[in-house]
């Protein structure tokens, strides 16, 4: 069978979806050589597949060294990046073949390498997919609402930046869009056209095949008993941090009340920082997530599209409490189809928590729109159904 390059980023959002197609290709035949960073190895060593890893404190240092927030600084960010991938890269596939790379579709070198090795190349997209004009039109927004001087300055910049690294690699990238999306004949998307905004504007190479849930291997036992309890799960994933007041404001919103609260609160969060936590939450750093959204009534959610994919896969309506990045969109695209309601972080009070929560347990449109979204989710295919459509670019391409 043929020989993978897979790269990613050290991001457990764009990670995470990767697992379940990685062992299925290996199932089917495929060697996988995984490129990311050394936290991630053990997870991914677990699918079978050959681990290789770059340093991830000199790819932070170099895709944060702007000092803007715009979008525009971040392209440029991951153009440094490729001073620390493309040679690690190198050096450690010296002497080695290969029949097609996997890139992710927000990691900046992936379209890149797919050039300098001349490689047939799979896009693995794991937020919302974007053709080049919606990418721009939201470049077009950022730049409205700022100054003057401060486009100047990041377009400046990315120039300089995507003319070094064009010449430097021998590379054709031709503009943001290239580098923030590397595009490629063909994209797995982990979502459906139905979610997508605009989903019939994409072509037949976006393939959308739904959440891509696997068994993460995890050795967590999660022991205690839901059955016939209304619960209300609260997670905000596993990066985001200085969250306490968020929690407090959980706590008195939710708090002695007919709910059972499981919080999930990450590994930066000390659980005994929390003070006072009310007899019916059960807080834990970790918790199984899908476990326990098979017996959730509302999740509440930051809206990163990992754990807004398997809430609506499992049929739990959301609320959304956006933090960055592609969130406030995802946030967006889930009050727009009913399946649950935004909330803003900012000014967040309890009395308005708590009656968002009551609204969605008692309105039954909520978990109408999610059930059907749930239905559509599943019949997708998942992993399963990316790995079939990988293996049918592989014999469109001529790739044995």
């Amino acid at each position: 069978m043929s020989r993978v390059l897979f790269i990613n980023g050290p991001a457990e959002g764009h990670i995470n979806p990767t697992l379940g197609v990685v062992s299925e290709l290996i199932r089917q035949g495929e060697e996988v050589v995984y490129f990311t960073t050394e936290q991630f190895r053990t997870r991914i060593e677990k699918t079978g597949a050959i681990v290789r890893t770059y340093d991830d404190s000199a790819f932070m240092s170099a895709f944060l060294a702007g000092n803007t927030n715009h979008i525009l600084d971040k392209v440029t960010g991951l153009l440094r990046t490729s001073d620390v991938i493309v040679p690690s890269v190198i050096e450690q596939t010296k002497g080695d073949e290969f029949d097609y790379i996997i890139h992710d579709s927000m990691f900046g070198c992936g379209r890149l390498l797919a050039q300098m090795l001349h490689l047939p190349a799979v896009n693995s997209c794991t937020s919302f997919a974007q053709t080049k004009q919606s990418f721009d039109f939201i470049l077009n927004s950022v730049s409205r609402q700022s100054p003057a001087s401060i486009n100047t300055q990041v377009e400046s910049e990315f120039e300089q930046m995507l003319a070094t690294v064009n010449a430097k690699y021998g590379v054709d990238l031709e503009s943001a869009y290239d580098v923030f999306c590397n595009p490629a004949p063909l994209s797995i998307v982990y979502t459906t056209r139905q979610f997508q905004p605009h989903g019939e504007s994409f072509d037949d190479t976006y393939k959308f095949v739904g959440p891509s849930i696997s068994e993460r291997g995890s050795q967590d036992k999660w022991d205690l008993d839901l059955e016939n309890k209304q619960v209300i799960y609260i997670s905000l994933g596993t990066v985001i941090r200085d969250v306490m007041d968020f929690y407090k404001i959980c706590f008195e919103a939710l708090g002695d009340t007919e709910y059972t609260v499981v919080a999930s609160v990450g590994r930066h969060t000390d659980i005994s920082d929390l003070g006072n936590i009310p007899p019916n939450f059960i807080v834990r750093n970790y918790v199984p997530q899908t476990e326990v959204l098979r017996q959730t009534q509302v999740f509440i959610t930051h809206g990163g599209m990992n754990s807004t994919s398997e809430g609506l896969f499992y049929g739990v309506p959301l609320i959304v409490i956006p933090h960055d990045k592609d969130q406030p969109f995802i946030a967006r695209r889930v009050a727009e189809l009913g399946a649950g309601i935004q909330l803003q972080k900012d000014n967040l009070s309890a009395n308005e928590l708590r009656k968002a929560v009551d609204e969605v347990v008692k309105n039954q449109d909520f978990r109408k729109v999610v059930s059907e979204m749930s239905k559509s989710f599943q019949q997708a295919g998942g992993y399963h159904q990316a790995v079939r459509e990988i293996f049918a670019f592989k014999h469109k391409t001529g790739i044995q």
